[in-house]
């Protein structure tokens, strides 16, 4: 996925969020929650905004799961939103080692947290973990933690590993302190 998501970096001078979305399918909500953990971890964290824009991103996301909808929607004026393709592909490269690193030990297992009600779940502990990152925002790189628990839900989606879930679940209590703290 990061591979095709660095594609979508070398087609322009910059990256929407629609081309984000197009490079990891519409349908998925695992994957587009694994983008914005990823990229909230990444430097772009940083850069005003863009915590509050991730974070309102999975918030429309997991809510749209949360209501049973079989496709997501997102505004356009969020789809036409862009990053600098030099910085969005630099960011990934990073991420690309660990990436492969961590794709070594993803396998299915406790399967019913990443399945039905597991799944509904997770969705809504995505949209508290969104509702957090605009006060995390205030301090530098603090949306980071924020985007740590959103890559653990998005790769235990993927790879329905409930022992990811459960660390993502643990991570969002982490996340929670830190927003509670912040404010």
């Amino acid at each position: 996925m990061l591979d095709r998501l660095i594609e979508a970096a070398d087609s322009g001078e910059s990256v929407t969020v629609e081309s984000m979305m197009e490079a990891v399918g519409r349908r998925s909500f695992g994957p587009i929650v694994l983008l914005v953990g990823l990229v909230a971890m990444s430097p772009l964290s940083g850069i005003p905004t863009i915590p509050s824009i991730l974070g309102i991103v999975v918030v429309l996301v997991a809510g749209q799961l949360l209501v049973g909808r079989k496709h997501f929607w997102i505004p356009k004026r969020l789809l036409r939103r862009s990053i600098p393709s030099d910085k969005f592909a630099k960011a990934l490269k990073v991420l690309l080692p660990a990436g492969r690193f961590v794709d070594r030990f993803l396998r299915p297992r406790l399967t019913f947290l990443t399945r039905g009600g597991g799944a509904y779940l997770m969705a809504v502990l995505c949209v508290l973990v969104g509702a957090t990152m605009p006060p995390l925002e205030l301090l530098p790189f603090l949306a980071t933690t924020a985007g740590a628990a959103l890559t653990a839900y998005g790769l235990a989606l993927i790879a329905h590993d409930g022992m990811l879930a459960l660390v993502a679940i643990g991570a969002t209590f982490g996340v929670g302190y830190l927003a509670v703290s912040a404010l």
